[in-house]
């Protein structure tokens, strides 16, 4: 693990570090993967420049672009979400903030440290340093604004789209204060927990003075099965989750069902996307005494396959009609698959599994699902839909909504423009 200098004399760990910047991860650490060595190589710097910026590269999502990222990108393992409150009260203020971490998140989805103060004994460090020799891990970093944003401190009142309207009160919600609301939401994914928490931490040393975290929560899923790329993750409840997700490759489903257009205005969304956001607790303790066959109808599908009940492939249609030797619907009227089931209200869903220990207040597992979707329109879609589940659907007997919230998601920001730009200076 020692590369030698010149005269024969090995550099020590120490010395390689420091050449490469303390934490330079895009450059000699961008490479280094969980068993800390080359992919392919077993050492530190063996392999041509050509080469070991290639290996650098492996993991990591470009941050600039017409669409932010974290939207259609396929899914990372691991989530960290982040509500925050502005603490400002100049419009200036906010748009210095979102200038700050956009050249942050920049740096933290290349792999780099963030800040230029990391290597001075007599400061604190800017980057905090837990990630140093980790891979990018496809780290993405997506923001949004919820409609608090517009009220009246800032002056952004007469920006708001009409498209961010806040959610209305669904029957069956038990919505709590500490996981509701905030005036920016960031959404983190990486294939490395602790990449996205540091990403998490690091932007809110950045909003130090100008905004505070309102509530946070981390979520996992595995998005490939052993020997099964690509494969629907599955929720904690076993069945597998986002079966219905539209096809992301088709830019022309994407322009109609989830980025918001220069017709819907304002001009600053154009390419943006609303997000929906709900912390769903499972009432895993119940749900585990259920049979398979009461477990499988609530669903509308099998749960080793995926399949819809009848059926024996996870993506074939619904057979929304077929009745049963019993005369009853195969798929039942309850069932969450029929439900969900819409051409119109369809929604891209991002949803994580999340566990929070123990409900010190019931003594059971505080664990479930982070819903996260996105769409074009809230009201044509997500609304809808969730009233519609909130009323009929049979798997309100096992969970119950504690969490909501609503974010306008900006547009991607070219290179040498910061994320909002057209917003803040529109």
């Amino acid at each position: 693990m020692h590369k030698e200098r010149e005269g024969g004399t090995p550099f020590s760990r120490r010395e390689v570090l420091k050449m490469a910047g303390v934490g330079g991860l895009g450059l000699l650490l961008g490479s280094v993967g969980a068993g800390g060595v080359l992919a392919g190589t077993g050492k530190l710097g063996s392999r041509s420049d050509t080469a070991s910026a290639d290996a650098a590269r492996s993991g990591r999502l470009p941050f600039y672009g017409t669409h932010q990222a974290g939207i259609v990108t396929p899914p990372q393992n691991f989530l960290c979400f982040a509500a925050f409150d502005l603490t400002v009260t100049r419009g200036e203020e906010v748009s210095q903030l979102f200038k700050a971490w956009t050249e942050a998140s920049a740096k933290l989805c290349a792999g780099e440290t963030v800040g230029t103060q990391n290597s001075q004994t007599g400061l604190p460090p800017d980057d905090t340093g837990e990630a140093v020799g980790l891979n990018p891990s496809n780290t993405s970093i997506t923001f949004g604004i919820s409609p608090s944003f517009f009220d009246e401190r800032f002056g952004f009142g007469p920006k708001r789209p009409a498209g961010l309207v806040d959610l209305p009160r669904f029957p069956g919600d038990n919505l709590r204060s500490e996981w509701c609301g905030g005036d920016i939401g960031v959404q983190v994914c990486a294939d490395d927990l602790q990449v996205a928490f540091h990403a998490i931490r690091n932007l809110t040393r950045i909003a130090r003075g100008k905004a505070v975290l309102r509530w946070t929560q981390e979520g996992f899923q595995r998005t490939a099965a052993a020997g099964a790329p690509g494969e629907t993750p599955r929720n904690l409840m076993g069945f597998k989750d986002g079966t219905g997700n539209p096809d992301v490759t088709d830019e022309k489903l994407m322009s109609d069902l989830i980025w918001t257009q220069a017709s819907d205005g304002p001009a600053w969304m154009a390419n943006g996307s609303y997000m929906a956001v709900r912390r769903i607790r499972l009432r895993l303790e119940v749900w585990d005494r259920s049979t398979l066959g009461d477990q499988e109808a609530t669903f509308g599908r099998h749960r080793d396959s995926g399949a819809p009940l009848g059926l024996k492939n996870e993506f074939d249609p619904l057979p929304l009609d077929a009745k049963g030797a019993d005369g009853k619907a195969v798929i039942p009227m309850t069932a969450h698959a029929r439900l969900a089931h819409s051409e119109t209200e369809r929604i891209l869903r991002r949803s994580y599994s999340y566990s929070s220990g123990l409900d010190r207040q019931t003594g059971q597992l505080d664990a479930g699902l982070f819903f996260v979707s996105y769409q074009r329109s809230l009201e044509k879609q997500f609304i809808p839909l969730q009233m519609r589940l909130a009323k009929q659907d049979k798997l309100n007997e096992y969970i119950t909504h504690v969490g909501s919230a609503v974010f306008a998601c900006f547009p991607g920001a070219k290179e040498g423009r910061y994320i909002g730009q057209e917003l803040f200076e529109g």
